[in-house]
């Protein structure tokens, strides 16, 4: 989960470093640190904490690091050894002289450990990777060639890796290499650069090459060589990136995550375009590659997620089991990985990932992949490990997201699973015709109805400040929104800190309600439609126990008004379609508590955005 950005090339390496760095802030922030080769030597600069610290401590020595042209850089996500200078990266062997960075877990770093500690390795950190670094100085003091010494040490080390190395003795030379984790380089004019992801890179080149696993590059600022583990050297497979530097822009918004949530009617617009062609006519989903026999005769469908894309995923369930008739399981990628693997040709497998990264989702495909399953990657990375698997992807297209909490690109899965049930159902001709136009024609009018919410939102605003006080917080919701409660209690703890969570309402009288008091809110998703009115009731209960009422709805009930302190109201539309409505004021809700309460609304403490490590 931590950030790697390199570059060896003509100009000055710090800035471009401290840049990389900031661009993947998302990856983690628990400390930072920078190696450049200054006048022959390779120097570090380290610092606990965000990134501001590391800038802090370059400062006074700049004009003596702004020489150097070739440097590694990383920003932590700590996993093993705490949060320390000592423990931040990047880290040499004894003498000193190799330099590494690293993103990922090594496994079999104790063992590793104890042999290189008995030939006389001395080890300063708690963290597995300053392991790596002992280990390549080691080979490397054989083979005097960092790429073999690196290629070497490699194959002892078991885990997941993205490995950036330097050595002094190999003058303006980076050694790259990874496995279950993500790592490209980035190709400009007599200059290279290596990054973790596509934000490190963007402002320099949109050319770059994507490392498969277990390949090693070696980068000079003439000249670039990729080679297999076997040492054979492999063609260089160059790809435009997507991306514009504009998109990590906040466009006058005071955090990304206020900028994002405001991005969502466009998002909806995008997703859309081209793909309702007339009501009376099919969906166009041509991103789905499976034939349509195939696809009428499929027995079940698994979805595995994490995090918000797993509470995507929950709705998708809904309406592909409502639309198509079909069973749909949905699992925590991190549980799914470690029992037995159930599924078969007649099983497809939906994985979903904002990042396409998220290491415990790209074991399950790959699992269910060797089973023969059709797999489907519903991402937002189009370029992204996940993506290259993948049998039919659906690209969310909603930009870069750099806020830590998901909001759009939560709402893209959303219109994705959507347009994903729609297609499946006319094809296996498996719901009312009446029912899939209605859909479509209320599927069109959500950009207008989001933008509606969103010109309200100081409604939202001041029931924000009237609860930040709150220690916890309960949602409630049934049906299709019971994803929606749980979703909107994550946004708020992810970052307030307030302990929320979220409940089927019908569940609140077996065991949550002894909690109700009149210090806790209770917020009620109450859309129009079959469960209505005994989710009303489950809002009388709670109202009974003293609870603070909020209620989001679509209703203009006025016995509301008696029942509730404080009603959030959205936009009238189909049941089914509730849940993109309701999760607006829900992400504003919780965006306006933590703005409120002073915390650090893009980067929540402990998070990171892209989970690459299981």
């Amino acid at each position: 989960m931590c950030g790697i950005v390199g570059y060896t090339g003509n100009k000055s390496a710090i800035d471009i470093l401290l840049n990389g760095l900031t661009k993947l802030e998302y990856r983690g922030y628990d400390s930072s640190g920078v190696a450049v080769e200054i006048n022959g030597q390779v120097e570090m600069y380290k610092a606990e904490g965000k990134l501001q610290n590391l800038k802090d401590v370059i400062e006074p020595v700049k004009t003596e690091v702004v020489r150097s042209t070739i440097g590694i850089g990383h920003i932590r996500w700590a996993t093993h050894g705490a949060p320390t200078t000592i423990n931040a990266h990047p880290h040499s062997c004894n003498c000193g002289r190799l330099v590494i960075v690293h993103n990922g877990i090594i496994e079999n770093f104790k063992e590793l450990k104890e042999e290189l500690e008995a030939q006389g390795c001395v080890f300063k950190s708690q963290t597995d990777t300053e392991t790596v670094a002992h280990l390549i100085a080691r080979e490397f003091s054989k083979v005097k060639n960092l790429t073999e010494a690196v290629r070497i040490a490699a194959r002892r080390i078991e885990g997941a890796y993205a490995l950036c190395v330097i050595h002094q003795d190999v003058k303006d030379t980076i050694v790259a290499t990874k496995r279950n984790a993500p790592l490209l380089v980035g190709i400009g004019e007599n200059e290279y650069y290596v990054a973790s992801d596509v934000p490190a890179i963007i402002d320099y080149t949109k050319k770059t090459v994507y490392l498969d696993d277990n390949q090693i590059v070696t980068l000079t600022p003439n000249s670039i060589k990729l080679i297999n583990e076997y040492s054979v050297e492999l063609p260089l497979k160059i790809e435009t990136l997507p991306w514009e530097p504009v998109s990590l822009s906040k466009m006058g918004y005071k955090h990304y995550m206020l900028k994002e949530i405001h991005e969502q009617p466009g998002i909806i617009r995008n997703l859309l375009s081209g793909k309702i062609v007339g009501l009376d006519n099919p969906l166009n989903l041509s991103e789905v590659k499976i034939d349509k026999e195939t696809l009428k005769h499929l027995n079940r469908v698994q979805i595995v997620a994490c995090g918000t894309s797993l509470h995507a995923a929950m709705i998708g369930k809904y309406i592909l089991e409502d639309f198509c008739g079909i069973a749909v399981d949905v699992e925590p990628s991190s549980e799914y990985i470690y029992r037995k693997t159930v599924t078969d040709e007649n099983t497809l497998v939906i994985g979903v990932s904002q990042s396409g990264e998220t290491a415990d989702t790209i074991t399950a495909i790959k699992q269910s992949k060797k089973k023969g399953s059709h797999i489907l990657i519903v991402t937002n990375r189009p370029d992204s490990t996940m993506a290259r698997e993948a049998d039919s992807l659906i690209s969310v297209c909603a930009g870069i997201e750099v806020s830590v909490a998901a909001t759009k690109s939560y709402m893209a899965q959303l219109i994705s699973f959507y347009m994903l049930a729609i297609y499946m159902a006319e094809i296996k001709n498996s719901t009312d015709k009446d029912l899939l136009i209605k859909l479509k024609k209320e599927l069109i009018k959500l950009p207008e109805k989001t933008e509606e919410i969103l010109s309200q939102e100081n409604t939202v605003k001041l029931c924000a400040r009237k609860y930040a006080n709150a220690k916890n917080f309960v949602y409630i919701a049934r049906g299709i929104n019971n994803a929606t409660a749980l979703e909107g209690a994550l946004k708020l703890k992810e970052i307030s800190y307030i302990n929320a969570t979220g409940y089927p309402a019908g569940e609140l009288k077996h065991g949550p309600i002894a909690m109700l008091d009149e210090t806790l809110p209770v917020l009620s998703i109450m859309m129009k439609g079959k469960v209505y009115d005994k989710i009303l009731s489950n809002s009388e209960e709670a109202k009974a126990r003293n609870a603070r009422m909020i209620a989001l709805t679509n209703s203009t009930d006025e016995k509301l008004k008696d029942l509730f302190d404080d009603i959030i109201r959205v936009p009238d539309t189909d049941e089914y379609l509730s849940p993109i409505l309701a999760i607006i004021p829900l992400q504003l809700l919780a965006y306006y508590i933590a703005e409120f309460l002073g915390k650090d609304v893009d980067q929540p403490r402990n998070l990171a955005k892209s989970v690459t490590v299981e």
